[in-house]
């Protein structure tokens, strides 16, 4: 292994212990989470946004990247992925890092799932395995987002789940589609944003072209963790870290800007 060196778009390092990122070469690198037990968080993970604002993060349509991937088995316990986000969640939270009020989602990535993972408001939609997925989130939800505040006591009740999931998915439009590859081959991967639109394309060929489009300014990531998080159409509600009995794995090579897909394209 080589010692880590200037990365592509600025991106660093965020770790939980015994996490590596390591660089195989000058452009390709390999992010691994040690085997463990559920219950403890780990992490390997490179982004460009901590410990930014969020309205600091640095990337804004029309923005493409292009970048090799594979992981170290076809399914692994958690998540693993690369694009772009706005960190809604705050994910600082769990490694000590930046910490930032939560807010409504703004993605398009590529993002690889186990099956304790269902990451849809909608029913129609992949809610885990290998997927290309946008969220688009308006930042002033007016009064959608304040009744959902009404009816966060009902959250006891599966039926006010139920119902607070379909208010989500009136305040949040997402599109995504399963990706009909093997995550633990190399593939070449493509997002295209535009203001507009997302393009993914995978091994040349587009697999999602979508009008949801999230709204900027958001950062960069690539990561793997041993996280899982489902908020289920029967509005049942479950998070937490899995057990990985083997150490996990991710490597990507030839990071880099590309042009954004022609429109209509």
């Amino acid at each position: 292994m080589m010692p880590l060196q200037a990365l592509p778009f600025g991106l660093k390092a965020e770790l939980t212990p015994g996490a590596q990122v390591e660089a195989l070469d000058p452009r390709a690198w390999r992010l691994s989470i040690p085997a463990g037990l559920g219950g403890r968080y780990r992490l390997a993970q490179l982004d460009n946004y901590s410990p930014r604002r969020r309205s600091a993060f640095p990337h804004r349509a029309p923005f493409c990247l292009e970048l090799e991937a594979r992981a170290s088995a076809s399914s692994l316990p958690g998540t693993w992925g690369f694009g772009l986000w706005n960190d809604p969640f705050s994910m600082g939270a769990l490694t000590g890092k930046a910490l930032r009020f939560p807010a409504l989602p703004n993605t398009a990535w590529y993002f690889f799932a186990s099956v304790e993972n269902c990451l849809s408001l909608r029913d129609d939609l992949p809610a885990n395995g290998p997927l290309a997925a946008t969220f688009q989130a308006r930042r002033k939800p007016g009064a959608r987002l304040a009744l959902g505040a009404i009816a966060l006591p009902l959250m006891a009740l599966s039926a006010g789940r139920r119902l607070l999931r379909r208010f989500a998915a009136a305040i949040v439009q997402q599109d995504a589609v399963s990706l009909d590859i093997d995550p633990a081959d190399w593939h070449a991967f493509t997002l295209a944003w535009q203001t507009d639109q997302v393009r993914f394309t995978v091994d040349g060929r587009t697999l999602l072209q979508t009008k949801i489009a999230p709204a900027g300014p958001l950062g960069l990531v690539i990561w793997i963790d041993n996280q899982y998080a489902a908020f289920r159409p029967d509005g049942s509600l479950a998070y937490g870290m899995l057990e990985n009995r083997q150490p996990g794995w991710i490597e990507v090579r030839n990071l880099r800007p590309c042009e954004p897909a022609s429109r209509g394209a």
